[in-house]
């Protein structure tokens, strides 16, 4: 990878949408290509000057601040390019669009954002595509084979006041999911801990534990069979694959969970066509002021989960 040196020093006056941010991040945002280490060292050395005066990495930035930023060296293509086909599968995905954020419905099998050997993912795709946009961030995630209502933020107000709605749990999300067997609980609301591990390859594992963080989900069913139900599944808390632990929990584990589910009922899913795992993001409630906004969108399912509900006789 070729590098480019910047011979000159960069002044660049902070706009009102990064108020509030810390400096290292503002700069890793905005210097595309420059390696974490090398902000860190020329904050450290106090190379980078706010208003005229040196500053710490933990300083958070104020709209109109003047950044002096010292000549560095930057890699060139830093950022992964995206295939046009991706784009273009991105365009008909968009639910729900307005100043302050994107709404689309992911499609399974794509990564929210790259890492992990993956080049690029969904915000990586929209960044490429809406040039237009200056600031562009995910408000949430979802697992890469989880499809459905996914939330970014085009400006940083947007993207607080939605993080303070997620860690009160005034958003609404709920989800569909195929699940093993025939769900015999009705309407059944969990609250259990859920403990995150990383093993040494970097795989992120939870599971239930007095350990763990509190995490809630409702599930309701919709339709009942004896090899497997669809489950409408209301969470009150975001923790990290919260639902396919909860419902392995229960003993009844989402169809198709390589990681949390029942290879017997996966192979017999892929016998009918199953190539993925069938949990759906399926809405979202929430509300936003300046303006006050009312905000409920629907993801509609796509084929192969549509199939599927077919093949098992649960659709409604």
């Amino acid at each position: 990878m070729k590098n480019q040196t910047h011979n000159q020093v960069q002044y660049l006056t902070v706009d009102p949408e990064y108020q509030g941010q810390r400096i290292d991040n503002y700069l890793l945002r905005v210097l595309k290509g420059v390696p974490r280490s090398q902000i860190y060292r020329i904050l450290r050395k106090g190379e980078v000057r706010i208003n005229k005066g040196r500053t710490k990495p933990h300083y958070r930035v104020q709209s109109g601040d003047q950044i002096r930023i010292p000549p560095i060296r930057m890699a060139e293509a830093s950022s992964p390019r995206v295939s046009q086909r991706s784009i273009q599968d991105l365009e008909q995905t968009i639910l729900y669009e307005d100043k302050r954020i994107i709404i689309i419905n992911k499609p399974y099998g794509m990564a929210v954002h790259g890492g992990s050997g993956i080049d690029a993912g969904v915000i990586e795709a929209m960044r490429q595509w809406r040039t237009d946009l200056p600031y562009l961030e995910l408000v949430h995630r979802l697992d890469r084979e989880t499809s459905g209502c996914l939330i970014l933020a085009k400006k940083r107000s947007a993207l607080r006041q939605l993080h303070e709605q997620l860690r009160e749990s005034d958003m609404r999300k709920r989800y569909l999911a195929i699940v093993q067997g025939a769900w015999e609980r009705g309407e059944y609301r969990i609250e259990k801990p859920l403990h995150k591990n990383v093993l040494r390859s970097g795989e992120r594992v939870v599971r239930v534990s007095e350990q763990g963080k509190m995490a809630i989900s409702i599930f309701n069913p919709l339709i009942v069979r004896s090899q497997a139900s669809l489950l409408e599944v209301q969470i009150l808390t975001g923790r990290t694959h919260q639902i396919r632990v909860h419902a392995s929990h229960l003993g009844h584990p989402v169809g198709g969970d390589d990681k949390y589910g029942d290879e017997s009922f996966n192979r017999y899913l892929k016998s009918l066509g199953g190539g993925r795992m069938f949990l759906h993001a399926r809405s979202l409630e929430f509300e936003m002021s300046e303006p006050h906004t009312e905000i409920a969108v629907n993801a509609p399912l796509d084929t192969q989960f549509e199939k599927m509900l077919d093949k098992l006789k649960l659709a409604g």
